[in-house]
């Protein structure tokens, strides 16, 4: 089981949306940005399967991860690094991970509710988990380059 976030690294992943997933595979290495809803200490997202980052995933679960803003002032940098594994979700899991989607996503929630365009992408995409197994908390505004590495408790 994992342990509890620390708030501020909690509330920096609730207030963001948007995680670089970074990926290696037979192409080379890869980056793409994916949305993604916390949960606990890992994130779960959604993706085409045939996207580079899924193909790649799909021969090699490990990853590496930042999610930042795009700031101008160097001592107001704060971010998260991490490094771990991602899987494919089924069953409960991929149903509580369209449900904290949804919360965080609205747009996505009820298919009654969506567009129909979006409801037929949605159909073509799966759900993700990514655990993560070295999470660093970057926040310069306690020094330049400051970084704190998360503990997590292993699986």
């Amino acid at each position: 089981m994992q342990m509890a976030l620390p708030r501020p690294v909690a509330d920096y992943l609730a207030a963001h949306h948007v995680m670089t997933l970074a990926t290696q595979g037979a192409e080379g290495p890869w980056a793409a940005a994916v949305f993604y809803a916390s949960d606990g200490c890992s994130l779960v997202f959604l993706s085409a399967p045939g996207s580079r980052h899924c193909r790649n995933l799909a021969q090699d679960a490990r990853c590496a991860a930042t999610i930042q803003e795009d700031y101008c002032d160097w001592a107001q940098i704060k971010g998260i690094q991490l490094q771990g594994r991602v899987r494919e979700l089924e069953g409960e899991e991929e149903i509580r991970a369209q449900q904290l989607y949804a919360e965080k996503f609205p747009v996505v929630g009820p298919l009654a509710n969506v567009p129909q365009a979006l409801v037929k992408a949605l159909a073509r995409v799966r759900w993700f988990r990514l655990v993560p197994e070295r999470v660093y908390f970057i926040d310069n505004s306690r020094g330049f380059g400051h970084r704190d590495e998360i503990a997590l408790a292993q699986e």
